[in-house]
């Protein structure tokens, strides 16, 4: 049988969203991007002042707000829709602001505390892709397929800044680079939930392939699981 919840972990340019996005919709399931919620609370954050490096001052300011993730109308990326406090906040997550704060905002312990019950809301719902950086190991351990998505950094970044140009966006591919080292850094080192691939994850290297051969090799996995 088809598992209930499929996780899909990898550094930032490992493929994971796009992949997340056409599996889930291959499967007629629910995607989401667990960083969404980090996402939303460090935008609450900035909006009212707050220093992305006080960990308390965001677990208690995380405590106080209402962040919502629904499926969104359409098959439209990224497929649902993010409110804080009611107000639809889904377009401003990829700001540049949110991009460059996230990682600090999400290695606190107590800011991981709070986003742990509600990532684990949406698992129990059943039938949902979920990709991040700590579903296989902390989010949804006993999870029916964990996949970790990885590519070397030079690759990763030269599909950033393609993406980034193709919406339009003048790049700097050396500050890409550093800003995409800088994240894996804060990834990997932090205390709690670091980026890693979890014990029985199948682990792809990406680093050749196009989008449509990793959720050809995804579907392949998952086929694999019938009886």
């Amino acid at each position: 049988m088809r598992p209930s919840v499929i996780a899909i972990d990898g550094p930032a340019g490992s493929g994971k969203t796009v992949v997340g996005q056409r599996i889930a919709a291959a499967l007629g399931y629910v995607y989401l991007d667990t960083g969404a919620f980090y996402r939303a609370l460090t935008w609450l954050a900035l909006a009212r002042g707050i220093d992305p490096r006080d960990g308390p001052c965001l677990a208690a300011l995380a405590r106080q707000a209402t962040i919502e993730i629904e499926r969104a109308p359409g098959d439209a990326p990224p497929g649902y829709r993010v409110r804080v406090n009611g107000q639809d906040i889904t377009a401003e997550l990829a700001s540049p602001a949110v991009a460059q704060a996230v990682s600090i905002v999400a290695a606190h312990p107590e800011v991981r505390a709070e986003m742990l019950p509600l990532q684990r809301q949406v698992a129990r719902r059943g039938r949902v892709v979920m990709a991040g950086r700590d579903i296989g190991t902390v989010v949804v351990p006993d999870a029916g397929l964990k996949l970790y998505l990885d590519a070397p950094l030079p690759v990763r970044v030269a599909r950033r800044v393609s993406q980034l140009r193709a919406m339009g966006q003048a790049v700097d591919p050396a500050a890409v680079a550093r800003e995409m080292a800088e994240r894996d850094r804060l990834d990997q080192a932090r205390s709690v939930a670091p980026l890693r691939p979890a014990p029985d994850a199948i682990i792809i290297d990406t680093s050749t392939m196009t989008i449509e051969e990793e959720v050809a090799r995804v579907l392949d996995i998952i086929a694999g699981l019938d009886p």
